[in-house]
């Protein structure tokens, strides 16, 4: 299991939906987060949290005019779908 302090931009429409393996678990900190599971959408504030099998089609993005900061924890598979490294 790993822990990230997660940072999303504000976007009008959620992303496209992804699928693979792993589970994940984020907390609010700031903003508005839309996260879509399957055909639910559901705007969490700060405070909430949420936790899914990222088997299920999701996508999260920052609602709002304000990025939206989260702590998410993933477990190894959704660890390796989620992160990035900055560019060399």
């Amino acid at each position: 299991m790993q822990t990230y302090k997660v940072t999303f931009p504000p976007s009008a429409e959620a992303p496209s939906p992804r699928v693979h393996d792993g589970f994940e678990w984020f907390y609010v900190l700031s903003g508005r987060i839309r996260l879509v599971l399957d055909d639910q959408e559901l705007i969490l504030s700060r405070g909430e949290a949420a936790e899914f099998d990222t088997r299920t089609p999701h996508s999260i993005s920052a609602v709002g005019t304000r990025p939206a900061e989260v702590i998410s924890i993933f477990n190894a598979a959704g660890e390796r779908m989620h992160t990035l490294t900055a560019p060399s």
